[in-house]
């Protein structure tokens, strides 16, 4: 899926030329952590983040008089002078995927989508990302994930499917991911019930082991640390 499916359209942007305390009382009115900065010319120059404000205002914690003298040192100071400058980017036709690992890669929260001419278009974020592969993965509405190992081989996937399918129940998606086991794959089924204790007894009945989905990933980060 494309970016341009799921980014939001109507961005809050704040000029570099902008104070400080301007950009955080922008944040604050739209309840957002970032605001791409653009140029005069409105391209795209960087990104202030609530994090960026956080350490340029003064602390709560100081007298009240310092609070108020280091307020007024801000006066001068422009959204530019604290702003990541050149931030990272995607294209409204890079896929979600690519979002998330540049996401993943460079540990931010927010990507600024941008035109062929760094003019913004959109935005998004780890919430839209989150939103839209609930809805592709089919995971927007209450029911159960199962973890099944099995061998990796050709067909395996198909008999998975297919026990799920001759009991009637209906599920989203099967995702797939490599197991630290040589010769092993795990495939997780998101079941749209809670009653799984008939697919779960059937499954393992087919020589399936189905572990504790949480206790999977926790064990193969474990394993992927040590190696």
């Amino acid at each position: 899926m494309l970016i341009n499916r799921s980014m939001t359209r109507r961005v809050m942007t704040i000029n570099e030329s902008s104070g400080i305390l301007a950009a955080r009382e922008k944040m604050l009115e739209y309840k957002i952590g970032a605001l791409p900065v653009l140029s005069e010319n409105q391209v795209l120059v960087g990104i202030v983040t609530d994090r960026d404000l956080r350490s340029a205002l003064p602390s709560g914690l100081l007298p009240p008089g310092e609070i108020q003298r280091q307020k007024e040192a801000l006066e001068g100071r422009m959204v530019k002078d604290i702003m990541t400058r050149d931030p990272v980017t995607v294209s409204p036709f890079n896929t979600l995927q690519d979002a998330l690992v540049l996401i993943l890669k460079t540990h931010v929260s927010t990507l600024p989508v941008v035109d062929k001419d760094k003019r913004v278009v959109g935005i998004i974020s780890i919430r839209d990302l989150l939103r839209a592969f609930s809805e592709v993965l089919g995971i927007d509405e209450p029911g159960t994930l199962l973890c099944v190992l099995a061998e990796d081989r050709q067909g395996e996937m198909k008999r998975i499917v297919d026990a799920i399918t001759e009991e009637r129940i209906r599920f989203g998606s099967v995702l797939v991911a490599r197991h630290f086991e040589k010769g092993k794959k795990a495939y997780f089924p998101y079941l749209f019930t809670n009653n799984v204790a008939r697919i779960k007894h059937k499954l393992e009945s087919l020589g399936l082991t189905l572990p504790n989905p949480m206790e999977w990933y926790l064990t193969q980060q474990k394993k992927g640390f040590e190696d």
